[in-house]
């Protein structure tokens, strides 16, 4: 007698679209989501970006198979076995899956990056992806997607913690880019290669004191524009931080903008021109780091001094919010010690963090998979008002590499 079909776990609505994924995919649960924009006159149905990680994630699973209604407002997904880049599996060029982004997209590569870790350390080989396309921005996005140099010096030194070796993860930026017209498009090229693929997570315990920042460091990039407001961004930033810290360093980062083919003309323009400036605090407590990330918008207008010191002031307020992670870092920390060893693990937040809708809803979702309650309760050795998250895993680990 055959075993008994899973049921769905349902939800409404496109928020948290890339986590539910991942969830499902991680612990096996096919999933229906519904109600996608069904509300919107104009757009209804699943975004370009949406659609697009629909077949990033379809390509690095064998066996998972997806389902969208013709209107794009219900998809049903059942999850497949985790491979990476298999060759001869969809993996060209040796042992790299190349994935195109199309030009409608609006959301920054960290939108695919961050999931895409998340599966990588339960992968059946070695997880190597190349972005490239007329969608790819490399930097911070007005949607708040962090930049690739946030994404790489404070969200991949975290996987350290849970015995996944940050030293065989390589980021390279092959071509930078900034957001084009309307948001839209930057032709930037990332590759990700991510070679730490683990049984199971260590159990994490990161609920002491967060330290003081002892350094901080930091990338201004321009693309396409004169490399001046490199040095107008860090100049403006460091009068802000210099009476605070001694230990600064920024890099100044100068691109050309990528050349793409122009279908009205025939020729070829420049695309993803723009500037910005990515900051990182790292405490004197291990593996504690805040960042924070400023961008030109899309239509100009902006000075260099004011990202400079605008990107400074939001660094200073997400040490203020308190806690050993920043709002970016801690759906990943809270994720992989979900997933980990079946043991209690400890992290400590800002409320300010803890009260976002999107670690609510994160809370919500690992509940709806089978994961366990969190326990909360206030850090009583100092009066910042911070909170202790227990967390207890679940134990999955990686199916593809289990023992028989």
């Amino acid at each position: 007698m055959s075993a008994p079909k899973p049921e769905f776990v349902k939800f409404t609505g496109h928020k948290s679209f890339t986590q539910r994924l991942v969830l499902a995919t991680l612990t096996g649960r096919p999933v229906h989501i519904s109600k996608i924009r069904s509300n919107s006159p104009t757009n209804p149905g699943l975004a370009p970006h949406e659609v697009s990680f629909l077949r990033l994630l379809e390509a690095v699973t064998n066996g998972s198979s997806m389902q969208i209604s013709y209107t794009g407002t219900t998809i049903t997904y059942q999850p497949g076995l985790i491979t990476g880049a298999v060759p001869g599996f969809g993996a060209s060029d040796g042992d790299i899956l190349e994935h195109h982004l199309p030009a409608t997209c609006t959301r920054g590569v960290t939108y695919f990056l961050l999931p895409l870790c998340l599966l990588a350390p339960f992968s059946k080989s070695h997880m190597n992806v190349r972005l490239s396309g007329p969608g790819v921005i490399t930097s911070a996005t007005e949607t708040g997607d962090l930049s690739v140099d946030s994404f790489r010096t404070a969200i991949l030194p975290l996987y350290n913690l849970f015995g996944i070796p940050a030293a065989r993860i390589e980021l390279r930026v092959l071509q930078r880019s900034c957001a084009g017209p309307h948001g839209s498009g930057g032709a930037g090229v990332v590759e990700l290669r991510f070679a730490s693929q683990v049984r199971l997570p260590k159990t994490l315990h990161l609920n002491r004191s967060p330290g003081r920042i002892k350094r901080i460091r930091g990338v201004a990039y321009a693309t396409g524009v004169s490399a001046s407001n490199n040095a107008r961004m860090i100049h403006s930033a460091r009068e802000i931080l210099n009476p605070l810290v001694s230990d600064i360093h920024i890099a100044a980062q100068y691109d050309q903008a990528p050349l793409v083919a122009d279908e009205k003309s025939g020729g070829k323009k420049r695309m993803g021109i723009g500037f910005g400036l990515s900051l990182v605090a790292e405490s004197s407590a291990v593996g504690v780091l805040y960042s924070a990330d400023v961008v030109v918008p899309p239509k100009g207008g902006v000075i260099p001094e004011d990202i400079g010191k605008r990107c400074a002031y939001q660094l200073l307020e997400t040490v203020s919010q308190g806690g050993c992670a920043s709002g970016a870092a801690a759906p990943t920390l809270l994720t992989l010690m979900a997933m980990g060893s079946e043991d209690v693990g400890r992290l400590r937040l800002g409320r300010d963090v803890m009260g976002t809708e999107q670690i609510i809803g994160l809370a919500r979702d690992l509940r709806k998979f089978g994961a366990s309650s969190w326990g909360l309760r206030d850090a009583e050795d100092d009066d910042t008002g911070d909170i202790i998250v227990s967390v207890k895993g679940t134990g999955v680990g990686n199916v593809g590499r289990k023992i028989a």
